[in-house]
């Protein structure tokens, strides 16, 4: 299980060599499935057509429950994008893991804090944006004093505690997904005869319920962003 992660450096900063992989790769993948499912429209909808309509179903259902759609049609698209993007970049981890002299380079990009903490603090910049945008910047500050003007240290608590929040619920569920699952295919490689099944058959019923994990959290994440939106952007919250 140890492992180490590959590194670069550009102007003195480091990268993670396999986060930057893994993340263009997911990026790939969305955009191949969102162009296949677009490229030929039709008013009958099948195969991806169908899927993408579906999605995008899915995604307004999500944002009515929070807010009116004339408010919230505007994130209709952002929903989409991270839905797709975050279940596919907790799918990539689950068939395996590569591991090359040492390093990992496979793996879900979701299993690491930065990736997961960096659209928490995405969805933290975006939501201010548009709470300023769309109620002016002087009725949004108000929003952080009232009732009371006391109330602006919590508020701001509040702020960071929803963002950490955010994104460690998304890496918490997805590293601990993949341990499990590298430490069932360990057992599974060592073992032969009863042994090997023994571990075979617990390592594809977890993984059965980590892409059933994967798909929550995905919801999740989208549903909580577009809570937090609709408390910085309509005016009855």
């Amino acid at each position: 299980m140890e492992h180490k992660n590959p590194y670069f450096e550009i102007a003195g900063l480091g990268f993670n060599t396999a986060n930057v992989m893994m993340l263009l790769i997911t990026a790939l993948i969305v955009f191949l499935i969102a162009f296949i499912a677009t490229r030929k429209l039709s008013l009958k909808p099948t195969g991806m057509q169908n899927f993408m309509e579906w999605v995008m179903d899915f995604v307004k259902g999500i944002i009515s429950s929070n807010m009116d759609w004339k408010t919230g049609g505007r994130f209709q698209i952002l929903g989409i994008t991270l839905i797709m993007f975050i279940f596919v970049s907790n799918m990539l981890g689950l068939p395996f893991s590569i591991q090359y002299d040492g390093y990992l380079w496979w793996k879900s990009p979701t299993a690491d804090p930065i990736i997961t903490l960096t659209l928490a603090v995405m969805v933290l910049v975006l939501t201010n944006y548009y709470g300023v945008k769309m109620q002016g910047t002087r009725n949004y500050l108000k929003t952080f004093v009232s009732p009371m003007s006391f109330l602006l240290p919590f508020k701001i608590v509040e702020e960071l505690a929803n963002t950490l929040t955010l994104g460690l619920r998304l890496y918490g569920n997805i590293f601990a997904g993949e341990v499990l699952l590298g430490l069932l295919a360990g057992m599974a490689t060592m073992w032969s005869g009863a042994g090997f099944f023994a571990a075979a058959i617990p390592m594809m019923v977890w993984q059965a319920f980590s892409i059933f994990i994967g798909s929550i959290q995905a919801f999740i994440f989208v549903m909580l962003t577009m809570v937090y939106m609709s408390h910085k952007v309509s005016k009855d919250h």
